[in-house]
């Protein structure tokens, strides 16, 4: 059974029995998965538009099903939107969300199958198979969706920011606030820029290898 490590010496105890088995190199593995935090607060240093940039067209390679690309991403940056976003949010969350650099708001299309011709060329019939089913065109778009904003998470980390990914807000509300279009559905609240001090929990515990993969 495997056990997180804890002390520095366990950690280089881990990464010498796994380093045959992973072709990431260690400081990348920390920077996406073992130093990686949720963090709470944050630096004043800005996050540019290139950076957003930079993220989205890494994390757009991530596999999907069927390669269907349902997530839409608002950049809230000016003052007057981040208000609107802020009254909504659960008020442990509002804080955090009112100091981060920049808040990103990460939402599912259900109309994702409009542009299914053009990302999934190889089965033409995919536009009227989700169009014609709108129960397997929302679990499809939700399912989906959630996959890319755990890319877009480690896309952030992979910038070398810091990513506070919330879903205690007012889904409903945001997603009336921010996609009137009635298409759209908030799923996730991101804030994101460098970390400031005392950004992180203590690190929680995992679940062992053998109490989750079973080998039939």
């Amino acid at each position: 059974m495997t056990t997180y490590p804890e002390t520095q010496a366990e950690l280089e105890q881990f990464e010498a029995e796994f380093a045959d088995q992973l072709q990431l190199s260690t400081e990348a593995q920390d920077l996406l998965f073992r130093e990686a935090r949720t963090a709470n607060t944050f630096t004043d240093e800005p996050v540019s538009e290139e950076q957003m940039r930079a993220i989205y067209e890494l994390v757009k390679w991530a596999p999907t099903s069927m390669n269907n690309q349902p997530l839409r991403i608002v950049l809230v940056r000016s003052d007057e939107a981040r208000a609107r976003l802020v009254d909504l949010m659960a008020e442990g969350n509002k804080p955090k969300t009112q100091a981060a650099p920049l808040v990103a708001i990460l939402a599912a299309d259900n109309e994702f199958h409009e542009e299914l011709p053009r990302v999934f060329p190889h089965f033409p019939a995919a536009k009227d198979m989700f169009g014609g089913n709108e129960a397997m065109r929302l679990r499809t778009a939700e399912l989906n969706a959630t996959l890319q904003i755990a890319y877009f998470i480690l896309g952030v980390r992979a910038a070398g920011l810091a990513a506070g990914p919330m879903t205690g807000f007012d889904a409903d509300a945001v997603t009336r606030e921010f996609f009137p279009d009635g298409e759209h559905r908030a799923l996730a609240v991101v804030n994101i820029g460098k970390p400031g001090p005392d950004a992180w929990f203590p690190r929680s515990p995992r679940l062992d290898f053998d109490e989750v993969v079973t080998t039939v």
